[in-house]
């Protein structure tokens, strides 16, 4: 077992996963997601997102197979007359081989984010998740994720 950094020139590696979680959001909430299009056009938005200096991708790997992913972003945000300034890792996707979850590869992930946020001097760990994918929510809780805020939303249909 490895944790590594996922290059942007790698992030067709990422596909698999992302398309396992990204078809469970369409099933579950398609007038928020919609189906993901051809594989170079989401290759090439995923390679330019990592390229961004904030952005990291981590890859868990066993064997040289890919089996879970980590996305996030390091924020600095200023103080502002509310909310106290703050340094924080926010995790903008994580999903594991369906064949693989529950054992422990999330919570490795999401650790392994906790640590490059420490290293750089961050104090918030933070994430969204949807509110029907209830083991996303077991797995932030066992991570020491607690909800803080609710998001809602309305949409024209």
């Amino acid at each position: 077992m490895s944790i590594a950094t996922i290059c942007p020139s790698q992030a067709h590696r990422l596909l698999p996963l992302l398309q396992q979680v990204h078809d469970l959001h369409v099933q579950n909430q398609p007038q928020r997601y919609a189906p993901l299009p051809d594989d170079k056009e989401v290759v090439s938005y995923l390679s330019e997102w990592l390229s961004h200096d904030a952005v990291v991708a981590l890859g868990y790997e066993e064997n040289q197979i890919l089996l879970g992913y980590a996305i996030f972003e390091l924020e600095r945000r200023a103080a502002t007359p509310f909310r106290r300034a703050e340094t924080r890792a926010m995790l903008h996707h994580i999903s594991v081989d369906a064949k693989h979850r529950r054992k422990g590869i999330g919570l490795a992930l999401i650790n392994e984010v906790r640590a490059h946020l420490l290293a750089d001097g961050g104090d918030v760990l933070a994430t969204t998740y949807a509110t029907f994918n209830t083991p996303s929510a077991e797995l932030m809780a066992r991570a020491g994720l607690n909800p803080v805020i609710s998001f809602a939303e309305w949409r024209v249909e």
